[in-house]
């Protein structure tokens, strides 16, 4: 008996040894050997970008629906506030108490609109005499001065070097070098400095020391890596990776190193579009904003 099982427990074993999963088809041929005695490989060059900002100088322009619900806002509050105590602030028969009825009246048309309050003939000469000694009490206190226009010259000449120009928005300097290539400001790592360091260098090296500017943070916004290039014999170069950096500029203008800057410009997220290519544009438009 014991024989018979011997027998039986071998010819299982060599059964189950021969079978294979379904997804594992036997090799025939021996794994490639890899050499690695042949291949390079090279450091990648780091450099730093400034995205150097300067931010909005006017408030932005509301939307027509921004408009219509400070408007409806506007019409709430002035429904359910309590009226205001004049008489107990302002003197009864005076010039500021005619004033302040004269503006209040005013709010009152801006928030029901200009039929609200119709008022007959007599009302309007009594008005009309009132917005006189208003306007002259206003004109012996300088009020009513003319308001700075929102638009500067600089946006009607297209003077796109101008950092008045845009005050509604964010514009970034960009630098034009002598391949008529469009770049933000850019250079190169010292052994043993740190990122930001080499960002603060590399901005007044590249836009001038007549500047008041300031990198925002220690740690980069983003990174770009450049397209691969080939050297003249056809073998890769190393890879390049460009971190980074935002700044704001406060005061001054940018004066360029000449020898390596063909131009400069303050531009606008879609103004800069057009100017650099496609990957690049696809690397940075993400750290941009508009307003």
């Amino acid at each position: 008996m014991s024989s018979m099982s011997s027998l039986c427990r071998a010819q299982l074993n060599a059964r189950f040894c021969s079978r294979t999963l379904a997804t594992h088809a036997p090799s025939t041929s021996p794994p490639p050997v890899l050499n690695y005695t042949n291949t390079k490989t090279f450091k990648p060059i780091i450099g730093t970008s400034i995205l150097l900002n300067r931010s909005p100088i006017l408030t932005r322009s509301p939307t027509p629906f921004e408009r219509a619900y400070y408007s409806y806002q506007a019409r709430i509050r002035r429904a359910l506030h309590n009226p205001f105590p004049y008489d107990f602030y302002f003197k009864q028969g005076s010039i500021l108490e005619t004033r302040f009825n004269i503006e209040e009246r005013k709010r009152e048309k801006i928030a029901f609109g200009p039929t609200f309050g119709v008022e007959d003939e007599l009302d309007r000469e009594k008005a009309a005499a009132n917005q006189a000694a208003a306007e002259q009490l206003a004109e012996q206190e300088g009020e009513n001065e003319e308001m700075m226009p929102r638009v500067h010259p600089s946006d009607t000449a297209r003077d796109t070097k101008s950092l008045d120009r845009k005050g509604r928005r964010n514009v970034w300097l960009l630098l034009q070098d002598h391949n008529d290539l469009w770049r933000f400001p850019q250079g190169n790592i010292v052994k043993g400095e740190l990122l930001h360091q080499a960002a603060h260098r590399d901005m007044f090296a590249q836009c001038g020391e007549r500047i008041d500017a300031w990198i925002v943070s220690r740690s980069p916004i983003g990174m770009y890596k450049p397209e691969p290039k080939l050297s003249a014999k056809g073998t890769p170069l190393p890879e390049e990776v460009s971190f980074f950096f935002k700044a704001h500029i406060m005061a001054g203008q940018v004066h360029p190193d000449k020898e390596k800057t063909k131009d400069f410009a303050w531009l606008t997220k879609q103004e800069i579009e057009p100017l650099v290519s496609k990957h690049y544009w696809e690397g940075v438009k993400d750290m941009l904003s508009d307003y």
